[in-house]
C-alpha cells in the first residue's frame, strides 16, 4: 500500500494577481478560492504590487491567467494588459478589474479577454475566470 504523498498536486493553474492595494489582491484570492470549478485544477496565486514586476513575471512565463486591477496606481492594469498583449507571444488570458461596469469598453481597448467591475462580486469573478481557464484545459 502506498503512503499518501505530502507533495501538492503537480497540476495547478497559476494566476498572477496585480493590484497596488493588498486588500484588492486578497479579495480576488478569497473570491476564487483554491478551486474555482470542480472540473478545473486547483489555483495557485502570485500576488504582485507593481507594474514592472507584472512585466517581469509575465515575461518569465508559466501563468495560465493574469488578473490586473485597472484602478491600480501609478500603473493601471489596462495599460499593462495592452502591453502584455502587444509584447508576449501566446500571452495567457487577461482579466481586468474595472472601476465601474461602464468601463468595460476600456478593457476591450486593452485587449483583455474579460472585465469585472469593482466591487468584486465572487460569482461574477468566478464565472469570468472559469470561462477563461476552461478552454486552456
Amino acid at each position: 500500500m502506498a503512503l499518501p504523498s505530502s507533495q501538492p498536486d503537480p497540476v495547478t493553474l497559476r494566476v498572477l494577481v496585480y493590484s497596488d492595494n493588498p486588500r484588492t489582491r486578497e479579495q480576488v484570492r478569497l473570491a476564487l478560492g483554491k478551486r474555482v470549478h470542480p472540473e478545473l485544477p486547483e489555483l495557485s496565486y502570485l500576488e504582485v504590487a507593481t507594474g514592472p514586476m507584472v512585466i517581469r513575471q509575465m515575461d518569465a512565463g508559466g501563468f495560465d491567467l493574469a488578473i490586473l486591477d485597472g484602478e491600480a496606481s501609478p500603473v493601471g492594469g489596462m495599460g499593462i494588459a495592452k502591453q502584455l498583449k502587444d509584447e508576449i507571444t501566446d500571452c495567457p488570458p487577461v482579466l481586468v478589474l474595472t472601476g465601474r461596469p461602464d468601463d468595460a469598453w476600456l478593457a476591450t481597448w486593452s485587449r483583455a479577454e474579460a472585465a469585472v467591475p469593482h466591487p468584486i462580486d465572487p460569482i461574477r469573478l468566478g464565472d469570468a475566470v472559469v470561462s477563461l481557464l476552461r478552454p486552456r484545459q
